[in-house]
C-alpha cells in the first residue's frame, strides 16, 4: 500500500532553519504532484508548496515564499522542504501529500495520499 514518512520536525528558534523529507513507498513517484500542507490548532490544513512531477515547476503559499523551498528526487522517492528565517506563525503539523494529476493543486481534499505528519514547532 502507498506509505508517506515524513521526517525532520523539531523545536527551532525564531529565524532559525529546519528541512523536512517525506519518504514515499507503494507508488510510481515521478507520477505524482508533492506537495507539503500545514495545519494549526484551529486552523484549517494550508497549503505550503507544491513540485511538479519532474521538479520544473514549484508553487508556494504566500506567507512562506522566499523562506521556503521545495525539491524532490525521483531517484529516491523523496520530496524535501527547506524551510528558512523560521517565524513563531509557522508552528503547524507539516503534512506530505500527494496527488496524481499534472497539475500542482492547492486544496487538500484534491490529494490522494497523506503522511502521518510531524510536529514543527518555532519558540520566538
Amino acid at each position: 500500500q502507498v506509505q508517506l514518512v515524513e521526517s525532520g520536525g523539531g523545536l527551532v528558534q525564531a529565524g532559525g532553519s529546519l528541512r523536512l523529507s517525506c519518504a514515499s513507498s507503494g507508488l510510481t513517484f515521478s507520477n505524482f504532484v508533492m506537495s507539503w500542507f500545514r495545519q494549526a490548532p484551529g486552523k484549517e490544513r494550508e497549503f505550503v508548496a507544491g513540485i511538479s512531477w519532474v521538479g520544473s515547476n514549484a508553487y508556494y503559499g504566500n506567507s512562506v515564499k522566499g523562506r521556503f523551498t521545495i525539491s524532490r528526487d525521483n531517484a529516491k522517492n523523496t520530496v524535501s522542504l527547506q524551510m528558512n528565517s523560521l517565524k513563531p506563525e509557522d508552528t503547524a503539523v507539516y503534512y506530505c501529500a500527494a496527488d496524481n494529476t499534472p497539475a500542482i493543486r492547492t486544496r487538500a481534499p484534491e490529494y490522494d495520499y497523506w503522511g502521518q505528519g510531524t510536529q514543527v514547532t518555532v519558540s520566538s
